[in-house]
């Protein structure tokens, strides 16, 4: 990763002015959508659009969600007129373990089965864009949120075929450029005076967890760190006292743990308060879920955790959240349903405004689209929804842009409550931020 930048400058924007423009942009959905098809007669033609989830499995947490969000999106964009008086509906395929023969079986099956008109996921990350070739052999759009440095190299070994391939966040490789950028203005702001500058890397086997940990490591010392310890752990897991005893025999400044399944961290966390260390303790995606807090209990207090498609606690956010949670209840998780049902509006918007969707075999209208979803920018509940037409991906503020107008948000948050509705709080970057960080409870 050559070339991308990696040192921005603070950004002063006036948080209340940025939030309340940005309000504005929320006409950018179903009202826009029923403007397009006022006075076009509905049709009872539907259009099928796919979708590729982990009904069962340990990412069923997620899959069960990008479900729920694909599903909702559909029903209030068929309400405001579908695309050009079409109705959307929605099929789903259990992708399960998210393995490579699974993901790409999913994907056949929705094209030659079902004919979508588009495939819209969240994540399989284990499938290693195995997908891609089916997918650009039916000419068809597929947006997904696989986080993945690979979707980058392999849209630009051939932009021509995959054209209609887009990923709708930044590469997991960002996580890990992100995090001692992070660390340093904590460190920076004088809350936490680290006793030294030491980071443990605990990685899962998976390719995106191992991937954000060399990430970790390549910018640590850019940022006045260095990695002390490294171990790949297996992937499941619920065992964490053998490598967390290894950590407290050299107790470093922070404990970054890549591993992103809910439950296992929860157990990591829970094992590590047995014996803690004055170590921040920052834990993949994972706490992001309040399954990680209703399993740790209290000692998720103080945790540290990123994504780039939290939802923001604006007007936006939090008309999103409270609607989500109207529909499917207060337990469901709304932040991976936010995903899926933006990409959705997106493309409905693009595919209207391009003339209409396009079936398997239709590459020229499906080219149409794909170039308005590359035009146009939309305002999601977790941010700026924006593709780099050179990758057909998101790009990251600040890590990478400094203008949170055009890039989508690298948030980092703290678990402040573990027993509230939403146990985080986001205490970086301006001008998104809500809160302050706090110094771990476990600390001495």
């Amino acid at each position: 990763m050559t070339g991308q930048k990696t040192d921005f400058p603070m950004i002063n924007t006036n948080r209340r002015r940025f939030m309340s423009a940005s309000v504005a942009s929320a006409a950018f959905g179903s009202g826009l959508l029923a403007s397009l098809n006022e006075g076009r007669a509905q049709s009872d033609e539907v259009i099928p659009i796919g979708q590729m989830a982990s009904l069962t499995g340990p990412l069923a947490v997620d899959g069960i969600e990008h479900k729920n969000g694909l599903e909702m999106a559909c029903e209030e964009i068929n309400a405001a007129g579908g695309i050009l008086g079409k109705k959307l509906a929605p099929v789903t395929v259990d992708s399960k373990n998210q393995t490579a023969e699974e993901v790409t079986a999913a994907a056949r099956l929705l094209i030659d089965r079902h004919g979508v008109h588009a495939i819209i996921n969240g994540y399989n990350v284990g499938a290693n864009q195995a997908e891609y070739d089916p997918i650009a052999d039916a000419g068809i759009i597929y947006i997904h949120y696989n986080t993945s440095i690979g979707h980058h190299e392999a849209f630009k070994s051939d932009p021509q075929r995959y054209f209609g391939v887009f990923m709708a966040d930044p590469a997991e490789y960002y996580y890990g450029v992100g995090l001692p950028v992070m660390l340093d203005r904590i460190r920076k702001a004088g809350v936490w005076k680290p006793t030294n500058n030491k980071i443990a890397l605990v990685t899962g086997s998976l390719p995106y967890s191992i991937v954000i940990s060399n990430a970790i490591r390549e910018t640590a010392p850019k940022y006045g760190f260095e990695v002390s310890f490294e171990e790949v752990v297996p992937v499941p897991t619920t065992e964490w006292g053998a490598v967390l005893n290894k950590v407290r025999a050299d107790p470093p400044a922070v404990i970054a743990n890549t591993h992103f399944f809910p439950g296992d961290l929860a157990q990591c966390q829970v094992q590590f308060l047995q014996q803690p260390t004055n170590s921040l303790f920052y834990y993949q995606y994972g706490p992001l879920l309040k399954a990680f807090s209703d399993i740790a209990g209290e000692a998720a207090r103080g945790v540290l955790t990123s994504t780039v498609i939290g939802i923001l606690p604006d007007e936006i956010g939090n008309s999103f959240r409270k609607t989500y949670w109207a529909k499917f209840g207060p337990k469901a998780e709304a932040d991976p349903g936010a995903s899926t049902y933006s990409e959705t509006f997106h493309y409905a918007i693009a595919a209207t405004l391009a003339g209409g969707t396009g079936e398997p075999g239709n590459a020229d209208q499906n080219r149409k689209i794909a170039a308005n979803l590359q035009r146009f920018v939309y305002r999601a509940p977790f941010g700026i929804l924006r593709y780099d037409p050179t990758i057909n991906a998101a790009i990251p503020y600040p890590t990478v842009s400094a203008d949170p107008s055009i890039a989508m948000p690298h948030l980092l948050y703290q678990i402040k409550d573990p027993k509230a509705d939403v146990p985080k709080k986001l205490i970086y970057p301006e001008p998104y931020n809500e809160a302050d960080f706090e110094l771990p409870p476990w600390f001495k």
